[in-house]
C-alpha cells in the first residue's frame, strides 16, 4: 500500500503537468514559441516527478530526475524507449530556447515539442490513472 502523501503529491505534480500543457496551445497561439518550448518541457518534467513521488524520490536537480526516470522506469520497460528521447529533445529544445539569446524556434518545431509533450504526459496519466 503507497503511502497518501505520497500519492498526494504525485497527484499534485500531475496536476501541474497537465497544467502547463494546457497552456501551449494559447501561448501558440500569440506566436511565443520559446515560452511553448519551456512549458513543453516543463510537463514533461512535472510529469516525471509525479511518478518518482510514488518512489519517495527527488532530486533539486533535473538530470538527477531524467536519471531516475530512465533507470526504474524506461530501462525496465514500463515506459517505452521513445519516452527517453522525448525527453532528451524536450530538454535540449527547452535549454536553447531559455539560455541562448539568438536560438530560434520554428512553429513547425514547437508544434513537433508539443506534440511530444503530450504523449508524454498522457502516457503518464494512463500510468498513473490507478495508481493515485
Amino acid at each position: 500500500m503507497l503511502d497518501e502523501g505520497r500519492k498526494d503529491l504525485a497527484k499534485l505534480r500531475l496536476d501541474n503537468a497537465n497544467e502547463r500543457l494546457s497552456f501551449i496551445p494559447a501561448i501558440l497561439e500569440i506566436g511565443d514559441y520559446k515560452t511553448a518550448a519551456n512549458r513543453s518541457y516543463y510537463a514533461i518534467f512535472y510529469a516525471m516527478r509525479a511518478v518518482l513521488a510514488l518512489d519517495g524520490f527527488d532530486s533539486k536537480k533535473h538530470s538527477g530526475i531524467i536519471a531516475e526516470f530512465r533507470k526504474n522506469y524506461i530501462k525496465t520497460g514500463i515506459f517505452e524507449d521513445e519516452m527517453s528521447d522525448i525527453i532528451s529533445d524536450l530538454f535540449e529544445v527547452r535549454a536553447s530556447s531559455d539560455y541562448d539569446d539568438f536560438y530560434i524556434i520554428s512553429k513547425p518545431k514547437i508544434i513537433e515539442q508539443y506534440g511530444k509533450a503530450e504523449l508524454f504526459v498522457t502516457r503518464v496519466n494512463e500510468y498513473l490513472k490507478d495508481k493515485i
